[in-house]
């Protein structure tokens, strides 16, 4: 993005500042004056020198990845102060283990009843599409109902962020 100077239109960041934005200035490719809340989050979490001075360590074309992950792990600590962005990783990684184990369970299920089928005797000619489709829609069903809280191998109900819960108490709310 070019300094945004050029359209006589002061970046996010020397407008928060209230000072002049300068064709140099290197808050302009990444801090756009749509965005002010972006240098207002990362200024009130790490400090507009701070940043100067990361942004002059890293390499040019490192620097957006640099400025992403600031804003990133600032808005994140704006909505919770004490645990910031970790929460939402902790949040992440609960929800991979019970998605994790909701799979075994479907696993589970499936080899029970491919094992009840093979008990049984053999299906009748022409009839192993309608038993696909049987296996597909209980599979259907049951990853349904577990999502609707209705599991029974413990797995929980329904999925929200944390940090989008008017309720949740120690911070998790929106600020």
């Amino acid at each position: 993005m070019a300094s945004s100077s050029c359209y006589n239109s002061p970046c996010a960041a020397c407008k928060f500042l209230r000072r002049k934005c300068l064709p140099g200035c290197i808050f302009a490719p990444h801090f756009p004056p749509e965005e002010p809340h972006k240098f207002a989050n990362v200024h009130k979490i790490f400090g507009a020198s701070n940043v100067t001075k990361l942004l002059n360590e890293v390499l040019p074309d490192q620097r957006e990845d640099a400025v992403n992950t600031l804003a990133y792990e600032a808005e994140a600590r704006v909505r919770d102060p004490v645990y910031g962005c970790v929460s939402a990783i902790t949040f992440l990684q609960r929800q991979v283990e019970r998605l994790e184990k909701e799979l075994d369970a479907a696993k589970a299920d499936l080899m029970r009843y491919a094992s009840n089928c093979n008990d049984v005797s053999p299906p009748l000619i022409g009839s192993h599409h309608h038993e696909e489709e049987n296996i597909g829609s209980t599979l259907h069903n049951m990853a349904i109902s577990r999502r609707m809280g209705y599991d029974h191998h413990g797995g929980g109900g329904g999925s929200y962020f944390p940090w989008n819960d008017q309720n949740t108490s120690g911070g998790g709310g929106n600020i």
